[in-house]
């Protein structure tokens, strides 16, 4: 019987391994290839991770062991062993000042674990220079370098160019006067001279040398038709012969046109005659049709001649007519134009908007404030004493910070910021200390935020939600954030508008000083919180053993 429960619980804990092996597997190691260099020279981190496959691996990027600069991150290097992954990461670093220098724990994500590498010493040593050898010689004095402004006016230039291009384009092909063809001007021409012009070139034909008598009597009774359809009357050109003849004798009669009968009976015989030669193939002799010619040439002077003189009226009609038409042609030209441009400024607004998203187009045109702070030169800097490194959108401004009178004794207060709670955008940097360390009580971490949020309900914010979580910044110093929402309000204590608020609060070593990050921003801003996101993965502190 004791044997049996002996191996009962033999089974228990070889099962109770097995368990903890199968769903805890994860290991970190780091190492350097050397511990001491000389100023300038690389050194390699290697970061060595054993994992499951199926969990994500996650190395630090970017300059996270500081007070060592990073210069290189090289490829991940992966073996597989069974159902493990081996993992080997390497950086090279450097540092350019002599000294004993610590590289910081670095962050490891693994799956849904956190881990963190040991932290390790290096010592950065002089470069000997054998002066006997090496000549020395004075400092070279500081050279004054532009800043690079290059950039803004490029884009101007690109812009102007594209607006050139755009109105030399419309200049070209909507209001510039286009040079006229021969055709254009032969139709610009009166009808009495258009037709003169049509005679010459009938005459310039090789109608009559080809005995192309239908060909060339078409033209010739085109020509006078069209003379008649234009001045005398306008179904001239879709008239039979007999119907046209007819016309012109109601027109004579009715005193409407001083032709005589001759000049009729003369147009009469020679359209009659064309009819015959395009329709029963008569071919009268090349002299006749000369002659046939000449006198359509004398019939067009005399119907010019018959026609009546127009009248001041009509002459001011005609003028407001030619007017009319030259307006509507310009406002043609107008409303085209416009309809370019709108469609330009349209397809231009929908093509960024598609690429870099419309919100952010439109931010880009009328301006927007967060956008602006995030996009520009942004500040890193050490703010009080020991320093909080931080990046900002700006340089932050020592503030006067108010002490009670019986606090003046025992607390030194420095404070940094931005803006106000109030604005749309403020990070305020504080450093707390306590000088009278015999008489205060060693600062508790846990009870700062609640100092931190009277603060907030002292501004007038309302109805401010807390939450809490660990904060580790890239140089692994842990602080604890905390973090939520408000009413904050604008201008007036009436007016109210939703916002976010985070604060950051770490404790030095001997829990004598207080340091806090208080960032506010308005709710709905995507540009603020990538400039919060951007801020708050920028803190670092400066360890003693660092300065």
């Amino acid at each position: 019987m004791m044997i049996l429960q002996k191996n009962k619980v033999s089974i228990f804990f070889t099962f109770a391994l097995c368990l903890i092996s199968a769903t805890s597997f994860a290991q970190v190691t780091s190492s350097i290839d050397s511990t001491k260099i000389k100023i300038g020279q690389q050194i390699t981190f290697k970061v060595e991770v054993e994992a499951d496959t199926t969990d994500l691996v996650v190395f630090p990027e970017g300059q996270t062991f500081m007070p060592l600069e990073m210069i290189e991150s090289y490829k991940i290097d992966t073996t597989k062993k069974d159902a493990t992954y081996r993992l080997i990461k390497s950086y090279g670093l450097t540092q350019f000042d002599s000294g004993s220098y610590t590289i910081p724990r670095q962050k490891i994500v693994i799956g849904s674990k956190t881990l963190f590498t040991d932290s390790l010493r290096v010592e950065v040593n002089n470069v000997e220079v054998d002066t006997t050898e090496q000549g020395l010689y004075d400092i070279k004095p500081f050279i004054k370098v532009e800043k690079n402004t290059n950039t803004p006016w490029l884009i101007i230039l690109c812009v102007l160019l594209a607006i050139a291009l755009v109105a030399f384009l419309l200049y070209w092909f909507i209001w510039r006067k286009k040079p006229l063809t021969e055709e254009a001007k032969i139709a610009l021409l009166p009808p009495y001279d258009r037709a003169k012009l049509a005679l010459k070139k009938l005459d310039e034909s090789t109608y009559l040398d080809n005995a192309e008598l239908k060909d060339y009597y078409s033209e010739l009774t085109f020509i006078i038709r069209k003379y008649l359809d234009e001045k005398v009357y306008d179904k001239a050109l879709e008239s039979t012969t007999d119907e046209l003849i007819f016309r012109l004798n109601l027109l004579k009669d009715a005193n409407q046109i001083e032709l005589s009968k001759e000049d009729i009976r003369n147009l009469e015989t020679i359209l009659k005659r064309a009819d015959l030669v395009k329709f029963a193939k008569s071919a009268p002799d090349v002299e006749l049709a000369k002659l046939d010619r000449n006198t359509i040439d004398i019939e067009i002077d005399h119907v010019k001649e018959a026609l009546p003189e127009p009248t001041e009226e009509e002459k001011l009609l005609n003028q407001q007519y030619k007017e009319e038409q030259e307006s509507k042609k310009k406002r043609k030209k107008v409303i085209f134009t416009i309809l370019i441009s709108v469609f330009l400024i349209v397809a231009t607004f929908v093509g960024f908007g598609l690429k870099y998203g419309f919100t952010y187009v439109k931010d880009s045109l009328i301006g927007h404030e967060s956008k602006e702070l995030l996009e520009g030169d942004w500040v890193r800097s050490e703010y009080g004493i020991p320093p909080v490194t931080i990046s900002t959108p700006k340089v932050l401004k020592r503030l006067d910070t108010p002490i009670p009178d019986h606090l003046k004794e025992t607390v030194e207060i420095t404070a940094f910021g931005y803006g106000s709670v109030l604005d749309f955008f403020s990070v305020i940097v504080s450093t707390t200390k306590i000088t009278n360390e015999e008489d205060a009580e060693p600062i508790d971490i846990k009870q700062a935020p609640e100092a931190a949020i009277r603060q907030l309900e002292e501004k007038g914010i309302k109805d401010i939600s807390v939450k809490r979580e660990q904060f580790i910044t890239p140089n692994a110093a842990e602080g604890l954030k905390t973090y939520g929402t408000g009413r904050f309000p604008m201008f007036t204590s009436e007016n109210f508008i939703d916002g976010h608020y985070a604060v950051i609060h770490f404790v030095a070593e001997g829990e004598e000083l207080l340091q806090q990050i208080l960032i506010t921003w308005q709710d709905d801003d995507v540009y603020a919180e990538q400039i919060v996101e951007r801020i708050l993965n920028s803190i670092e502190l400066k360890k003693a053993e660092e300065e």
